[in-house]
């Protein structure tokens, strides 16, 4: 009997590299979206990152601050951004949808 093949995370990303379909984000998506984006492989500290991007999204609709996320996690004002390389390819590890260009414009260039 062979071995039964593997099946790979089915997702369609954008130029900015954010899904085109959030409800097809799972876990498997996130880490094939964070090697595309030359994250790396997802740490406990990722994880914190995103899950805290998606508790926060799901509560207000918005991107928060990442200064607050840090500060929550008692973290550098730098952590999201040292752990992606920049806080947009946080938000497009954690699946969420297309904050628009203001927010992308923020994204690309907090700390």
């Amino acid at each position: 009997m062979s071995e039964p093949a593997c099946v790979l995370p089915s997702f369609e990303i954008d130029d900015d590299g954010l899904l085109k379909d959030p409800s097809t984000w799972n876990e498997a998506v996130a880490q094939e979206i964070a090697h595309l984006l030359e994250v790396g492989e997802l740490t406990d500290e990722h994880w914190e990152v995103i899950h805290a991007l998606r508790e926060y999204y799901g509560k207000y609709g918005v991107a928060p601050a990442m200064i607050q996320v840090c500060r929550q996690h008692n973290r550098d004002r730098h952590w999201v951004h040292d752990l992606f390389h920049s806080c947009l390819n946080a938000w497009c590890v954690a699946g969420l949808p297309n904050p628009g260009e203001e927010a992308k414009s923020y994204l690309s260039s907090a700390y």
